[in-house]
């Protein structure tokens, strides 16, 4: 988030930045309860359970790269005009 204040940001790309973060941080919190939840029903290992917390894992993951994708789109072209004019001076 320093480098977004840093870049000067608009507030529309703010919003994009802050609502990935919160998707990645929902899909973890969904995660970690269907887990909780698959190890309540069913103690013992089960087929299903594992596919379960493996779809729920996959989730998570998929919001993470995601993440990385809008970060590079938002932040990437800015920060590489900044880095530019900082190393060519």
């Amino acid at each position: 988030m320093l480098i977004a204040w840093w870049l000067h940001l608009s507030m529309s790309d703010w919003a994009v930045l802050l609502l990935t973060i919160a998707l990645v941080w929902t899909a973890e919190f969904i995660n970690t309860a269907l887990e909780a939840v698959v190890d309540l029903a069913s103690p013992q290992q089960h087929p299903l359970a594992k596919v379960g917390k493996d779809v729920g894992a996959a989730a998570v993951l998929i919001a993470a790269f995601t993440s990385i994708l809008v970060g590079l789109l938002i932040l990437g072209p800015p920060l590489w005009e900044k880095m530019k004019i900082i190393f060519l001076k």
